[in-house]
């Protein structure tokens, strides 16, 4: 079963995950289709953007719980998309949680819809988000990052924007996406990589600096015992141990 789809038009190819039975979680294998596809359209000549969106009306609802990717593959698709030598644009239309929130990120532009809501809710299942930090932190707003990271509090689009963590958002995302495709297109293939590249310098610091604490951290804290008992709850559908 094909868990990206593709299309293109007028030079942006669209990658949508396209996996809405499991609200387009990111499982080992859309995370190696999505490099796979990303790497396909970096080494096009006939594109020049990506636009990643999705079906159904969930961007991505973070790792597969049943089947989640090595850290290390996150954190090599996240670095993929930042240094890709195209630029890279979220379309959001429906809901992101967790580690969907890192794709956003690590895309040098992100819209969505006014509708949409996003939460970090790790620490809701005895985790924290430690690899999506690699592209978060460098990106976002430290104040609000604290208060959504700590609490898991779902936020509405408006203030996604606020933050950082989007560019902007409209009732039709669309046609707010409209000037921005028409600008890269406009823009010289050469100069929009090398001007990406100065936009990503900071971003990657972080990765060289702290991927790899990064990595190790999510792998003790996911065979943690609190991570068991929050996976348990969640699929389970009913409050951790530890709710007071």
């Amino acid at each position: 079963m094909t868990l990206i789809a593709r299309s293109r038009d007028r030079a942006v190819e669209t990658l949508s995950l396209d996996a809405p039975h499991n609200r387009n979680a990111l499982s080992a294998a859309l995370v190696g289709e999505l490099a796979d596809a990303l790497t396909d359209a970096g080494q096009d000549t006939g594109v020049r953007a990506i636009v990643l969106t999705h079906t159904g009306n969930t961007f991505s609802a973070g790792a597969d719980l049943k089947d989640p990717p090595p850290p290390e593959a996150l954190v090599a698709l996240l670095r993929q998309i930042i240094e890709l030598p195209k630029p890279v644009v979220a379309r959001v239309t429906g809901h992101v949680r967790a580690g969907g929130l890192g794709l956003l990120a690590a895309c040098d532009i992100a819209a969505a819809t006014t509708d949409a809501t996003f939460a970090f809710t790790e620490v809701r299942i005895g985790v924290a988000p430690a690899v999506i930090s690699l592209p978060l932190l460098p990106r976002t707003d430290p104040r609000a990052l604290a208060r959504y990271y700590l609490t898991g509090e779902r936020f509405e689009a408006s203030e996604a924007v606020a933050t950082g963590l989007l560019t902007t958002c409209d009732s039709d995302v669309d046609k707010a996406l409209d000037p921005i495709l028409d600008g890269l297109r406009r823009s010289a293939p050469d100069a929009l990589a090398e001007t990406k590249r100065l936009l990503t310098a900071r971003v990657l610091e972080a990765f060289d600096r702290d991927a790899a604490d990064l990595t190790a951290l999510s792998a003790r804290l996911f065979s943690s015992p609190q991570a068991r008992e929050g996976m348990t709850a969640f699929l389970e559908r009913r409050d951790p141990a530890w709710v007071v």
